[in-house]
């Protein structure tokens, strides 16, 4: 026994180095345990569901505002051409020059036509002449059938020269004003104020007026005439929705029309619509329209393209912010909301634009609610928070 006592202390060191290690183990084992149990909680704890503004789209009467393609030609547009052949002498103008009524554009060599009509100032004297020797002739038996000098047939046969003679001088005087006309024609000169196009043939050229050049184009654009079409159904629109029963009535009740120059800035004069085509073209299926714009300062000119800014009615009209529209493989869709708050994805027909909403036809009613923002990360068929937006609707009036 004395011969244990040596390793009592022994035994007891590892005694309670067998009871810490018990006590470790045990603590060990207890947070495995409690992390193993709480994993399960922590996966199934799911984030909760978007919040995101909702609102009902609703129908009213608006106004949307359409670009049309167009083009710009002035007042009156013509070809300046020759009405005589021969050689030109001289150009008088520059091109792009304005001219006025009436001023001389371009001379052609006169020599030829001045000798015409001094020839046909000739033969206006020589006919002339004629009738005098006719009148003669007739005054000379007058008083002798009178007398039962001569036969009446004589007298008569003079009367008939006379009158042959006299013909003939009135022929002679036309040809004198055919040829002073001719004559004239050297001159080619401005018919309406404008300003001058291209002047492809100079000094020298010989024209005539079977070129298929003309000499030059002259354009009066004091006013402007805008062309542009419209589809059948814009045009159908516009029937239904204006006041009148004719077009001509209708389009005494058109708004003023803006138009955007190739730069989009706005050309600072409003225009009106004044003319509608009789008929569509077969080619393109639309409808061309008129609208004049004075142009004072001649910043516009012929050949210049625009765009008309036109403004259409539309009755019941269903607008959707763009803000509220994703697209996908060229077609636009919203997202609706059902009653168990639920998204699903629909497609819309767009017709228009007005502001910044989409005009709808098809695909969405009124009613129907739709998220208004944050559509680009929501997919089919999730869950969301709605939250009614007071101050976004759905429906948002244009800015005029």
């Amino acid at each position: 026994m004395k011969s244990l006592q040596p390793l009592h202390p022994l035994l007891n060191t590892v005694k309670r180095f067998n009871g810490v290690k018990s006590l470790l183990t045990i603590s060990l084992l207890s947070i495995i345990l409690i992390s193993c149990k709480s994993s399960p909680q922590q996966g199934a704890a799911a984030p909760p569901p978007p919040a995101l503004p909702v609102s009902a789209i609703t129908a009213g009467n608006e106004t949307t505002f359409v670009d049309y393609p167009a083009s710009i030609q002035g007042a009156v547009d013509i070809d300046v051409r020759p009405q005589v052949s021969g050689y030109l002498q001289s150009v008088l103008v520059n091109e792009g020059a304005y001219v006025t009524a009436g001023q001389t554009l371009f001379k052609i060599n006169e020599n030829p036509f001045r000798e015409a009509l001094n020839n046909a100032k000739a033969s206006l004297h020589a006919a002339e002449a004629a009738v005098l020797n006719a009148q003669l002739e007739v005054d000379k038996l007058s008083p002798l059938v009178q007398n039962k000098v001569v036969s009446d047939i004589q007298l008569k046969t003079a009367k008939t020269a006379l009158k042959i003679a006299q013909a003939n001088a009135e022929q002679a005087k036309a040809g004198v004003a055919s040829a002073q006309i001719n004559l004239g024609y050297t001159n080619v000169k401005a018919t309406v104020n404008g300003y001058i196009g291209r002047i492809p043939k100079k000094q020298g050229s010989l024209v005539s007026p079977t070129d298929q050049i003309a000499l030059t184009q002259l354009s009066d654009i004091h006013e402007v005439h805008v062309y542009f079409s419209l589809a059948e159904n814009d045009f159908n629109n516009f029937n239904a929705n204006y006041p009148g029963k004719t077009p001509a009535d209708r389009i005494k009740h058109l708004p003023a029309v803006e138009l955007l120059l190739s730069d989009n800035t706005v050309y600072p004069v409003k225009g009106k619509i004044d003319m509608i085509d009789g008929q569509f073209d077969k080619n393109t299926g639309a409808i061309t329209l008129r609208a004049s714009f004075p142009n004072a300062n001649g910043v516009l000119r012929s050949g210049n393209t625009g765009k008309i800014h036109l403004g259409l009615q539309h009755n019941d009209a269903i607008l959707v912010p763009q803000s509220a529209t994703v697209e996908m493989q060229d077609k636009v869709f919203v997202f609706t909301v059902g009653d168990s708050s639920k998204v699903k994805k629909q497609a819309i027909s767009i017709v228009g634009k007005a502001g910044e909403n989409y005009l709808v036809k098809d695909g969405v009613k009124a009613g129907d609610q739709i998220v208004l923002s944050g559509v680009d990360k929501l997919q089919e068929g999730m869950v969301i928070q709605p939250q009614k937006a007071a101050d976004k609707v759905a429906v948002a009036k244009t800015k005029n």
